[in-house]
């Protein structure tokens, strides 16, 4: 089934407008990518506008992959910047994959501070454009990038904390997955340590998905360090991770 079967036509009218934000996870797929470019930007160069169109085809992360790449092309830094701040959550995501690849080659700080503010959006879909815009850039500087997202695990912002954990799963969701966390796991320890018996669940969930992506690969690995935690962390707050984190281990 198509993603727009199930919107309303006078809603898909708004998504594609620009006019409204997102609600859902279908509504995120059901948007033309080239019909809210026009809106968006009305005077698009053609070039840009069949670079869209050509996306519009894509699947959901190429297209938006497709998207930043061609904006950065076509318009530059400063409009894409303008756009971070759009109040349609589909062109802020735009945004962050356009400023990523203009600095695609470039350090994990440079990397992290350009993905930050939409890593703390309000918007559900602009967090993970975020993550998804950086992680093929942070996974080849892998130690680096541990270190530097360190700091963000005692972040006083949930976004930003999950975010910190979320961005090197070793599977991911829609994502490459990264080898060298599914066969050494233990290396994103300095970021799940501190997230352990954090207090949001929309953290610990993250932390329990990063434990279980691990456990496909490493299982022993996954059981030893939760058992490792309940003895040292005996919180509701841990004992949800570690349930959620061994759901395959322990059906």
């Amino acid at each position: 089934m198509s993603p727009t079967a199930s919107i309303a036509a006078e809603r898909q009218a708004d998504l594609n407008s620009g006019r409204d934000e997102s609600r859902t996870l279908a509504e995120i797929l059901a948007i033309t990518h080239s019909a809210l470019l026009t809106q968006v930007v009305p005077d698009a160069p053609e070039e840009l506008v069949e670079a869209a169109k050509h996306a519009d085809s894509l699947g959901i992360l190429a297209r938006m992959q497709a998207m930043g790449e061609a904006l950065h092309a076509h318009l530059g830094r400063s409009a894409c910047l303008d756009l971070a701040d759009h109040p349609a959550d589909t062109v802020r995501g735009w945004a962050v994959f356009a400023l990523v690849s203009q600095e695609k080659d470039a350090d994990v700080d440079t990397l992290l501070t350009l993905a930050r503010p939409a890593a703390d959006d309000p918007h559900f879909g602009v967090r993970e454009w975020s993550w998804m815009a950086v992680r093929p850039h942070l996974a080849p500087q892998l130690d680096e990038a541990i270190h530097a997202l360190q700091p963000w695990t005692s972040g006083p912002s949930e976004r930003i904390r999950r975010f910190a954990s979320e961005a090197l799963r070793p599977r991911g969701v829609w994502a490459r997955h990264i080898p060298a966390l599914k066969e050494e796991p233990e290396r994103g320890l300095p970021l799940l340590e501190p997230l352990r018996a954090d207090s949001s669940r929309y953290v610990q969930d993250s932390v329990a998905n990063w434990v279980h992506d691990a456990s496909k690969t490493q299982p022993t690995w996954a059981i030893g360090l939760c058992e490792r935690w309940q003895e040292e962390s005996p919180t509701p707050a841990t004992e949800r991770i570690i349930k959620r984190a061994l759901r395959s281990i322990r059906q």
